[in-house]
């Protein structure tokens, strides 16, 4: 049996692909969670085959989640399904070690299919998100900007952004001033949105 982990924030599709993958014969749902950080624990504590995580999850995301899962860990292998597939996401997750993209509107039938290929050590990307990838922008940023617009986008005060990261509060600064520059955003908070949009965080 594949022993899966299905982490959505979205409780209407979440059991629905829970109930609709248990009618397969050899895929068991072992494990369910509504955000990333339960995610992680039950992930520590269950360690499945596969863990399927949406992306757009608070208070983090599915590629955040899968990089915490997949440290350290050889067995377990994690697909990432996303309702809105922005092109520059795709890299962020390949990056990050992640073996499937897939977006919602796939099949339950085609999902265990790609499930299948997953768990046997094979990589499924689905051919949209690909090639809109291939066309992507190139990011500009530094990946401490990355990190200081991801959580601006959360709505971070700088003081907590710094404590997070292990920065001075200029330091943040700074990295926020840069990173509007390079995106000519008018504010940190609209930098945040066009990284958001493009992908990159």
């Amino acid at each position: 049996m594949i022993r899966v982990l299905i982490a959505d924030d979205e409780e209407l599709i979440r059991t629905a692909i829970v109930a609709l993958l248990d009618l397969e014969d050899d895929i068991t749902v072992i494990a369910q969670a509504d955000n990333g950080d339960d995610a992680i624990a039950l992930a520590a504590k269950q360690n499945p085959d596969v863990v399927l995580l949406d992306l757009e999850m608070p208070p983090t995301d599915g590629i955040y989640a899968a990089e915490r899962i997949l440290a350290g860990n050889t067995r377990t292998k994690a697909i990432l399904i996303t309702r809105h597939a922005r092109p520059g996401v795709l890299k962020r997750a390949l990056a990050s070690g992640i073996a499937g993209f897939v977006p919602k509107s796939t099949p339950v039938s085609a999902l265990a299919a790609v499930i299948r290929d997953i768990a046997a050590g094979r990589r499924y990307v689905d051919p949209d998100i690909a090639a809109a990838a291939l066309t992507a922008d190139w990011c500009p940023l530094t990946p401490r900007e990355l990190d200081v617009l991801r959580m601006t986008r959360q709505n971070a005060p700088i003081q907590h952004i710094a404590r997070t990261l292990h920065l001075a509060e200029g330091t943040v600064r700074n990295y926020l001033s840069t990173a509007m520059a390079k995106l000519d955003a008018p504010s940190r908070h609209a930098a945040a949105e066009i990284a958001w949009e493009h992908g990159w965080v």
